[in-house]
C-alpha cells in the first residue's frame, strides 16, 4: 500500500470550542505541517460534527512507564507551525492520557517545559481538567520584547498593550466591550507589530460586574480568532493581578467557547481549569491531496 493510500487514526476534542485533532504520535505522518494545514482548514478540513477543520493538530507520544504518566505534545497550528505551549491543547491531552491509562493525573512535556495536569471532580457536571502552566513573565527577553524595559499598557496602534509570556507571547488590551473590537481588523498589526520579533497572540478583555473578564483572542499561527485560547486567559488574569484590577486569586475567564477559571498565585505557577469534549473519532489520509 503506497503512502498516499494510508490512512491516520484520530480523536477530536475541544476545550471550551477551542478545538483539535488528536493523533497518536506513534502514526506516522511524513510532513505534519501539511497535514495540519490540510485537515484544520475551515472549509475543506476533517468534517465535524457543527464546523470543518480546527485550531491545531496535537501529536502525542504516551509514556506509561513513568508514574504519573507522561506525554510528549507536539501542537503543529494550521499554519504549519509548532508552538511551545496551549493551555487548552494540554487539557486536552491530559484527558487522552488519563482515558487511556485510568490515571487522575499526568505530566505534559511541551516545548516551554513539563506541566503537571490532574483531573478536577464538579459535584454537579462533568469534570474539569486543570493544568499548571508555569509562571507568567514579563521579562522583554523572555516574552520576549524588541525593547530593555517591559511593555506594561504600552500605546500600540492606539490600544494600551501589554505583553506577556504565558507559555507563548500575549499582547492584552483591556476594553469596555470586547465585541466591539473589530479582532480581523485591528489584532493583526499588534501581533506583527516589531516590539514583538516572534510575533504574538492579541488577546482582548473586557472587566464583568462579577470580577471576571470575558475575551477574544487573535492567534498566531491560526492566524485568526478562536472560540477559545488557554494561554490568553491566563495573560488576562496574570495582567490584571499585575495591574491591581483582580481582588480574588482565581479569575473567572469567558472567551466564546465557554468559562475557564484561572488561579495565579503571588508565588508560583499559574493554574488554569476547563472541561474537555471528546467530540468523535476517525481516520483521514496520512498525506493531504496535492493541490489542482
Amino acid at each position: 500500500m503506497s503512502i498516499s493510500q494510508r490512512h491516520v487514526r484520530y480523536g477530536k476534542y475541544h476545550g471550551t470550542g477551542n478545538d483539535f485533532i488528536v493523533v497518536d504520535a506513534d502514526e506516522y505522518v511524513p510532513n505534519r505541517g501539511a497535514f495540519a494545514a490540510h485537515h484544520c482548514d475551515r472549509t475543506d478540513g476533517i468534517d465535524g460534527d457543527e464546523r470543518r477543520g480546527a485550531d491545531g493538530v496535537l501529536f502525542l507520544a504516551l509514556e506509561e512507564k513513568y508514574s504519573p504518566p507522561r506525554v510528549v505534545m507536539t501542537l503543529v497550528q494550521p499554519d504549519g507551525s509548532t508552538a511551545e505551549m496551549c493551555g487548552n491543547g494540554a487539557r486536552v491531552a491530559a484527558e487522552w492520557a488519563m482515558a487511556r491509562t485510568g490515571a487522575s493525573e499526568v505530566m505534559i512535556d511541551t516545548q516551554a517545559g513539563t506541566r503537571h495536569a490532574r483531573r478536577v471532580p464538579v459535584a454537579d457536571g462533568d469534570d474539569l481538567v486543570a493544568i499548571e502552566m508555569g509562571e507568567p513573565s514579563f521579562a522583554p527577553e523572555v516574552v520576549p520584547l524588541d525593547r530593555d524595559e517591559p511593555l506594561v499598557e504600552g500605546q500600540l496602534e492606539g490600544y494600551a498593550v501589554t505583553g506577556i509570556n504565558t507559555g507563548v507571547p500575549h499582547a492584552v488590551v483591556f476594553v469596555d466591550d470586547v465585541d466591539a473590537v473589530d479582532l480581523e481588523s485591528d489584532a493583526p498589526p499588534i501581533r506583527h507589530h516589531d516590539v514583538f520579533p516572534e510575533g504574538a497572540n492579541v488577546t482582548f478583555a473586557a472587566p464583568r460586574d462579577d470580577g471576571g473578564y470575558d475575551q477574544r483572542t487573535f492567534e498566531r499561527g491560526v492566524e485568526g480568532e478562536t472560540l477559545s485560547c488557554g494561554t490568553g486567559a491566563v495573560a488576562i488574569a496574570a495582567v490584571a493581578a499585575h495591574l491591581g484590577r483582580c481582588e480574588d486569586d482565581v479569575v473567572t475567564v469567558s472567551p466564546p467557547g465557554g468559562d475557564l477559571r484561572v488561579e495565579v498565585p503571588d508565588d508560583g505557577p499559574a493554574v488554569l481549569y476547563g472541561p474537555v469534549a471528546h467530540e468523535f473519532d476517525g481516520e483521514v489520509p496520512v498525506t493531504p491531496p496535492a493541490a489542482d
